[in-house]
């Protein structure tokens, strides 16, 4: 967070998106007050009110906004202002029908819905800023208005949009990037192969629809100008409300969880003031508290230190194909994690459940059925758990773990054309992080070229493409004594997705002390035996390459197929440190038990000498104090060792806490 632009609220903050534009007036006054009995203290505003704030270009209507905003500071609760440029009235879209999007297959997309319209168009730009400028000059000096929300969730909807507009802005784009150096910029898209040389920046067009697949350096630079064009949307409409309320920080909603891959968030985070994410369940995942944990260390870490939770479901989403409902205790369980993991703020989608439009199905804080009903006891509980954990505020996580994430890396993996369509980054980065929550240890994500001084241990299960320099600061952090782990099919590739010649795992072979020859992936049904030093019974899946030792010594071989005897899982001295590899998907049990020995070699404590099956420890430390965050998933509850104070009851902890069935312990422990 930035030290000019805070979050000037004390504690931590409660509350959800507001919309009252879907309600009439004599609601408004009922929701203030089962608003302070919820314990709410900051509320979005305004994210999708385009259409009544400015009902013909020009022409402003911001009545309602004044009236909620006096009514909001009123009752002592906290306005998020929103920029509404997610969503662009119909008046604009028939003044300018250009700036509609276009899929890759040429079809223009209708308004009719939220960000229906093309991100490079110059028509849009001019008219969110517009609107961001109105909004900033009228509300930079209210009281109630404590952030900025620019936008809603940049890119969830219109990532891409390939029209001619598009077109040239992505041609200017990699006339930046490449020094306006037409034979370089040929070289790095390898445009030599299938006559694909270009002679003038002119004929580049984003990667349409074509008869076969795509150049996979053409698709990875698209994606790298989506992303940044977006980001330009957002910087611009900041710096707007910069220029008019310098001291207000501003934000925008990251949609870090399983389906959004979209968005570079380590080139957006610097630009925040405040990180903001939002996060939902998939309804078939069994173990989603553990994406919950994940995708909180991956904010806390690209924030920094602590962030805001922006939206999150108190129930059912309404956009799965079977949304359910949340199991008891399971919403706050999620908060409360959430808030481990370092998250200063707790909002939801939304604080009342539309009666209409495309998310009427979709959970609140105050449902549908009113305040007799169980989610509503549940949001006022939360309330008050949260009032009891104020203090926790501004701590943070401190750990001697970092797995690296690069969505760069993730993107080049996922395109057409690879060795196994098989292969999905974050599952496979999941696989890692698994055992280490299951462990109680702390992690940190990384991007390529962080400083790695702070670790013990460095984890890479998936870094398929990584440029030399950031190969070169892993590689090093193990000579200098620290102990990395590399999974299969990293460092095969540069920036530019061309092939690292002379043997896999190209990068990353020298300091792994292995090369192998030639790649042999698995087909979705097929396993591997195992043998050496791993569990009995253990087996791999989806991947295996013919490895040869070049100085690393192997922990695993395959026993059976066509590469029986050949390592599977190795170890190398590199320098003062150590360099594992894995060259396969070992079954969980086997992983876990790999991941165990590799940590307690590189000296890696977790929070709890021992902690009991389903039962997450994460310690949030602050400077007075150090909180232990236990969440029981199991449903069995727990008893663990602590002293301090349980905040959420109060009660004073001597030798052990009691961790309810399904429920969660905070401790303040004595230092």
């Amino acid at each position: 967070m930035s030290t000019e632009r805070r979050l000037r609220l004390p504690g931590i903050a409660y509350g959800g998106d507001y919309n009252p534009e879907q309600w009439p007036e004599e609601v408004w006054a009922e929701d203030m007050l089962l608003m302070r009995e919820a314990g709410v203290t900051m509320v979005s505003v305004g994210i999708f009110s385009w259409a009544l704030l400015e009902p013909a270009e020009g022409v402003y209507d911001f009545s309602h906004v004044d009236k909620i905003l006096d009514l909001l500071h009123a009752n002592g609760i906290a306005a998020d202002l929103a920029t509404p440029t997610a969503a662009p009235p119909a008046w604009f879209f028939r003044a300018h029908p250009e700036a509609l999007p276009v899929d890759r297959d040429g079809r223009s997309l209708s308004y009719g819905s939220r960000q229906t319209f093309c991100p490079s168009s110059p028509a849009y730009r001019t008219a969110a800023l517009r609107i961001a400028g109105e909004i900033g000059r009228r509300y930079a000096d209210h009281p109630a208005v404590a952030m900025w929300h620019v936008h809603n969730e940049y890119g969830c909807h219109n990532a891409a949009c390939y029209c001619d507009t598009s077109a040239a802005a992505f041609r200017r784009w990699l006339r930046a990037r490449y020094a306006d150096d037409l034979a370089a910029f040929n070289y790095a898209w390898g445009t030599a192969f299938w006559s694909q040389w270009y002679y003038d920046w002119d004929e580049i067009l984003p990667p349409r629809a074509t008869g076969a697949d795509p150049n996979p350096a053409h698709q990875l630079d698209w994606r790298r100008f989506c992303s940044d064009e977006l980001l330009s949307l957002f910087t611009a409409e900041r710096d707007v409300l910069r220029h008019a309320a310098p001291g207000i920080p501003a934000t925008t909603n990251f949609m870090v969880n399983f389906s959004i891959e979209a968005l570079d968030y380590w080139r957006w985070a610097p630009e925040l003031d405040i990180v903001s994410n939002d996060h939902y369940l998939r309804s078939t995942d069994p173990e989603s508290e553990i994406d919950v944990a994940l995708c909180g260390d991956l904010v806390r870490s690209m924030a920094g230190g602590p962030w805001l939770l922006m939206e999150h479901s108190t129930g059912a989403v309404n956009w799965q194909p079977v949304n359910r409902a949340k199991q008891p205790g399971e919403m706050r369980r999620n908060a409360l994690a959430h808030v481990a993991r370092g998250a200063d703020g707790i909002a939801y989608f939304q604080w009342r459940a539309a009666k209409a439009g495309a998310e009427q199905w979709h959970s609140a804080m105050l449902p549908h059925a009113g305040t007799d009903s169980q989610i509503w006891r549940d949001v006022v509980r939360l309330g008050a758990d949260l009032d009891a954990l104020a203090e926790v505020r501004g701590s943070t996580v401190a750990t001697d773990v970092a797995i690296v994430w690069d969505w760069n890396a993730r993107w080049a993996l996922e395109l057409p054309s690879q060795p196994s369509s098989e292969l999905r980054f974050q599952d496979l980065v999941r696989d890692w992080y698994t055992p280490l929550w299951r462990a109680g240890v702390a992690v940190d994500f990384v991007r390529p070229d962080t400083d790695l001084s702070p670790y013990r241990l460095v984890l890479a299960p998936s870094l398929y493409l990584i440029d030399d320099a950031g190969a070169a600061n892993l590689t090093s952090f193990a000579e200098r004594g620290g102990t990395l782990a590399v999974g299969f099919h990293s460092g095969a590739v540069d920036e530019n997705c061309h092939v690292r010649l002379g043997g896999y795992p190209g990068a990353f072979r020298d300091a792994l002390g292995v090369v192998t020859d030639e790649l042999f992936p698995l087909l979705p049904d097929e396993t591997r035996e195992l043998m050496g030093q791993v569990p009995q019974n253990a087996t791999a899946t989806l991947w295996s390459e013919r490895v040869r030792l070049t100085g690393a010594e192997a922990i695993a071989t395959y026993s059976d197929g066509p590469l029986a005897g050949v390592p599977a899982v190795t170890r190398n001295a590199h320098g003062t440190g150590t360099a594992w590899y894995l060259a396969t998907r070992p079954d969980p049990a086997t992983l876990a038990a790999l991941l165990g020995r590799i940590r307690e070699e590189a000296g890696v404590r977790p929070v709890l000498a021992t902690s009991p099956d389903g039962v997450e420890a994460v310690r949030r430390s602050g400077t007075d104090a150090d909180y232990l965050f236990l969440i029981d998933h199991s449903g069995a509850g727990a008893e663990i060792p602590a002293r301090g104070v349980e905040l959420l009851t109060g009660t004073s902890v001597h030798g052990s806490v009691t961790v309810p069935a399904g429920g969660v312990a905070v401790v303040r422990e004595t230092r």
